[in-house]
C-alpha cells in the first residue's frame, strides 16, 4: 500500500520527528511504500495568498502551486499524520496544508453547490499525535481544555475521514511528552506508551 505519511514539526531533535521516522520505518518494514512528506524540511509554504484565494475554485490554475503536494495526496492510498497537538489544534503549518492542498477538484468537486468527496482512493487513515498537558488539564471531565484536546486530537480522522472512502480504517494515537520520563499515568487505551 502507498503511504503517506505528512510531519508537521520544526525541530530536528524533536520527540514528533523521531515518532515519525519510527512511523516511516515500521510502515516500511511491514511492506508499504511511504511517502514521508516533512512539511518544515521541504519548505512547504503554507500562506494561502490573495492570487491563491482569488483562484480557490478555478480548477486546474488552483493546483498550479501546489501540484507536487496534489500529486502526492491522489497517489496515496493510506495517509498517517504525525504531529503535534500545540494551543489545542494544529501546527498552523498541517493548518496551512490543508487550506492549500485539499482544494476544489482534488479533495472533493462542487457543483451546482453540491460537495462531493473525491479522496475516494485513501483506505486507510491514521493520525499519531504528540501533547505537553498534563493528564489533570488535558483529561479532566467537562473541562474546556479536555473538550479542545479531544476535538484536536481527532480532527484527523475528521478532516480526511469526510474526504476518504467511507469504509477507509481510520485511527488515532495521542501521546503526552511526560511519559518518556515516567510510567503513563493514563488509562487512554490509544496511547502509544502503552
Amino acid at each position: 500500500m502507498r503511504v503517506l505519511v505528512l510531519h508537521s514539526h520544526p525541530l530536528e531533535e524533536s520527540f514528533g520527528r523521531a515518532l515519525c521516522k519510527l512511523t516511516c520505518e515500521s510502515l516500511e518494514n511491514a511492506g508499504h511504500e511511504v511517502d514521508g512528506c516533512n512539511l518544515y524540511e521541504e519548505g512547504f509554504d503554507p500562506v494561502l495568498s490573495a492570487h491563491d484565494r482569488r483562484v480557490y475554485h478555478d480548477i486546474p490554475d488552483n493546483l498550479s502551486l501546489v501540484q507536487p503536494y496534489v500529486e502526492r495526496l491522489r497517489k496515496a492510498e493510506a495517509l498517517v499524520i504525525v504531529s503535534p497537538v500545540w494551543n489545542f489544534g494544529f501546527p498552523a503549518m498541517l493548518k496551512g496544508y490543508f487550506v492549500r492542498v485539499w482544494l476544489p477538484g482534488v479533495s472533493f468537486d462542487l457543483v451546482d453547490g453540491k460537495l462531493t468527496p473525491t479522496l475516494r482512493h485513501i483506505r486507510k487513515l491514521a493520525a499519531v499525535m504528540t501533547y505537553g498537558a498534563t493528564p489533570m488539564r488535558a483529561f479532566l471531565p467537562k473541562s474546556s481544555a479536555s473538550y479542545l484536546f479531544w476535538n484536536a486530537s481527532r480532527r484527523p480522522s475528521r478532516v480526511a475521514s469526510g474526504n476518504a472512502s467511507p469504509w477507509a480504517a481510520r485511527s488515532c494515537a495521542t501521546h503526552r511528552s511526560s511519559c518518556l520520563t515516567s510510567p503513563c499515568p493514563t488509562s487512554m487505551p490509544n496511547c502509544v506508551c502503552r
